[in-house]
């Protein structure tokens, strides 16, 4: 028999037993310990991916990952037009990271019901717009079509310009424009959003990009921008800053975080909570599991003694206990993992904690698991723990001989 079968063998002997020892409750208890660590740590992981995620989703819905615009300082909603055929920016096409070039063009204005009146931006899109992005967003109606020769006369609203304005879908809107002369627009409401964020719920109604290219007395070649959908969001940094390279001097492109950097400083901010929580959390196991280790190993002093006798030696009892050790922490964890992924597919499919969307941006806990950081995050409690608990075992092995054994006894 090998070494490590005898002592595999002995761990099993030493786990099963079932005397009227306090070791057995303990054991138990220190499943059950790990177990809610570990659930803890993957419910963190878990919501702050999730939320991260749409939030991120969110913002990108109603604009994209990177926007070219006129490079002046002009930061108000009706900006320099640029070229939409510009040569520099329809070569981003041919780049394989860059997946839609999408055009847009904005235009203040005021809406105006029987009693009620409330700015307004319309953002211009056309055939270019991804509406896949932006179809999660829609709570009622529908979207708008673009392919027709003739300008379409629908508005897609926020909901809570719609509950402002009492409008609902299919009623008219009519709008009107400060500028000389003055104008005014009718649109019918085809469909109503909610992103959950302000920035866009207070002010943003979409319509068609002929509309505003005509409120604004441009050709059909000028826009206010075209926003820049790429494929990857992690590589948004670089693809960022290799555009604004690429495209002529006369135009900027900057990425989603540089138009709201406070709503993703904020989110960088739940990396730091949960780390903290983490280490927290990891520092629990470890004392729990010590705390375990140290009652089995005082139960089974005698055995120690006895191997000893046998004639084995410090790193085989050593190994023996580092089996018993793992086997309890591998228990726990693999109940955590399971609770935590169960608790986290019912929060995603039925939203059993609910939140204030006007804090929190969205109505439900958000929690999605990346499987990369779910296995990361087993090995990494795994390895520490079992680390931390080398010394320990090998101190005490080598500490307990045949006689202190046998008074112990």
């Amino acid at each position: 028999m090998s070494r490590f079968s005898l002592n595999f063998l002995l761990a099993r002997r030493i786990l099963k037993d079932k005397g009227d020892r306090l070791a057995r409750p303990i054991v138990y208890l220190s499943v059950a310990g790990v177990s809610l660590g570990l659930i803890i740590m993957m419910i963190a992981i878990g919501i702050t991916h999730g939320y991260k995620q749409e939030i991120r989703d969110k913002v990108i819905a109603m604009g994209s990952h990177i926007r070219i615009t006129n490079f002046d300082q002009n930061y108000s909603f009706e900006q320099v037009p640029i070229n939409k055929r510009n040569a520099s920016i329809l070569s981003l096409q041919n780049d394989p990271q860059v997946a839609v070039l999408q055009n847009f063009a904005t235009k203040v204005g005021i809406v105006k019901t029987a009693d009620q009146v409330e700015g307004v931006v319309l953002k211009g899109v056309d055939e270019t717009f991804s509406w896949d992005f932006f179809q999660p967003c829609l709570v009622e109606g529908d979207t708008f079509g673009l392919a027709d020769t003739v300008p379409d006369n629908h508005i897609v609203i926020s909901k809570r310009m719609s509950n402002k304005l009492q409008l609902k879908v299919g009623d008219k809107v009519h709008t009107y424009f400060v500028q000389d002369p003055p104008r005014q627009r009718s649109f019918t409401v085809a469909g109503i959003y909610e992103t959950g964020l302000p920035e866009y719920d207070n002010m943003y109604a979409l319509v068609d990009l002929r509309h505003v290219q005509k409120l604004n007395d441009w050709n059909d070649s000028l826009v206010s921008g075209v926003e820049v959908l790429i494929r990857d969001y992690d590589d948004i940094d670089r693809m960022g800053d290799q555009i604004h390279h690429r495209i002529d001097y006369t135009l900027k492109a900057e990425t989603v975080k540089q138009i709201y950097p406070e709503i993703f400083e904020w989110i960088a901010l739940f990396d730091t909570n949960v780390a903290v929580l983490l280490i927290i959390t990891i520092c629990v196991c470890i004392v729990t599991m010590m705390s375990i280790f140290f009652i089995v190993v005082l139960e089974q002093t005698p055995t120690i003694g006895i191997m000893k006798t046998l004639g084995m030696k410090t790193k085989q009892v050593t190994g023996t206990f580092m089996l018993v050790a793992a086997d309890i922490l591998l228990k726990g964890m693999l109940v955590g993992d399971v609770i935590a992924l169960i608790f986290g597919a019912l929060q995603q499919k039925f939203h059993l904690l609910k939140l204030n969307p006007d804090t929190y941006y969205v109505d439900f806990v958000p929690i999605q698991f990346d499987w990369l950081s779910v296995l990361l995050l087993n090995v990494g409690v795994f390895a520490v723990c079992m680390l931390v608990l080398v010394l320990p075992a090998w101190v005490v092995s080598r500490k307990i001989t045949p006689v202190n054994a046998v008074r112990f006894e």
